[in-house]
């Protein structure tokens, strides 16, 4: 069976958290510093180390089977290619910002106006969509300097603190669009290589599942066992053992880490004592 090639930013945090998936799937590899090319040494997939840009692209022309790119880039590039998965990691936006001391009123204000970015086509159809017509220009990067240099009125860029935006005294004003990591695939991919991206995309799944749900321990009062259970109703239905101490009943649950917090007031008046929160590996379900 041949390979499944996979695309992979070869530097930064999209990187980063593109590897420590795949590691956190069970996929051993050998990335050191400066290789372009890396093989698993227990999964059939070979990794190529590319510029996040060029990506989507080996993607459409078969050199890689898939890739994980920013969404922001693949929404940018239009290439032909199957989005597979949204990832949840790496997340950002793509905003408009304007200097700090622009008294901004509203989109209408960059009517007319020149704005700078490295995401033309997105902000093309944006200022479409919104029915402002202004000036775009294309920098392919140090798109902050832009206002400062006479340039452009404004930019837009990927922003994930802010941190960047304040440092070059500017204020984001407008949310063009939300962006996360993606998994995109050839489209004429062969029938043994679908097979293998299953088996990833299932250890995918199984991680991604873990890093959202808790597995929750608690021990409660017999009488309040119907309100707890209603507040943690499991994946299917919680797992409850009776405690030494006659009339308690140790609970176990699994549940989205969001809920749980929600309810956790609700748990402690309903009775709830020494609830233990433990961090999930990997759920099959």
């Amino acid at each position: 069976m041949s390979n499944l090639k996979v695309a992979v930013q070869k530097s930064g945090r999209l990187s980063e958290d593109s590897l420590k998936l795949f590691k956190e799937c069970g996929i051993k590899f050998n990335n050191g510093a400066k290789k372009l090319k890396a093989q698993s040494s227990n999964f059939p997939i070979e990794f190529l180390f590319l510029r996040d840009d060029d990506i989507p692209g080996y993607v459409e022309d078969g050199i890689a089977d898939i890739g994980i790119v920013g969404q922001n880039v693949q929404d940018e590039y239009q290439k032909e290619v199957d989005v597979v998965k949204h990832l949840g990691f790496s997340k950002c936006r793509l905003s408009l910002a304007v200097p700090r001391e622009v008294d901004y009123s509203g989109i209408q204000y960059f009517e007319g106006k020149n704005l700078a970015t490295s995401y033309p086509t997105i902000l093309k159809n944006y200022l479409k969509d919104q029915g402002v017509n202004a000036e775009v220009h294309m920098i392919s990067g140090s798109v902050e300097i832009a206002p400062g240099i006479g340039l452009a009125e404004g930019i837009c860029d990927i922003v994930s603190s802010g941190s960047t935006l304040l440092s070059n005294g500017l204020k984001e004003v407008e949310t063009v669009m939300k962006s996360e990591a993606v998994m995109v695939a050839y489209k004429q991919m062969s029938d043994d290589k679908k097979a293998l991206l299953d088996q990833l995309i299932f250890r995918i799944n199984s991680v991604l599942e873990g890093k959202n749900n808790k597995y929750v321990l608690l021990n409660a009062p017999n009488a309040s066992l119907d309100r707890i259970i209603d507040l943690l109703p499991g994946m299917r239905s919680p797992t409850v053992l009776p405690l030494a101490q006659e009339g308690w009943s140790s609970i176990h649950s699994v549940i989205n880490e969001d809920d749980f917090w929600g309810n956790i007031e609700k748990l402690r008046e309903a009775g709830a004592e020494g609830i233990l929160v433990v961090p999930i590996e990997k759920m099959i379900q």
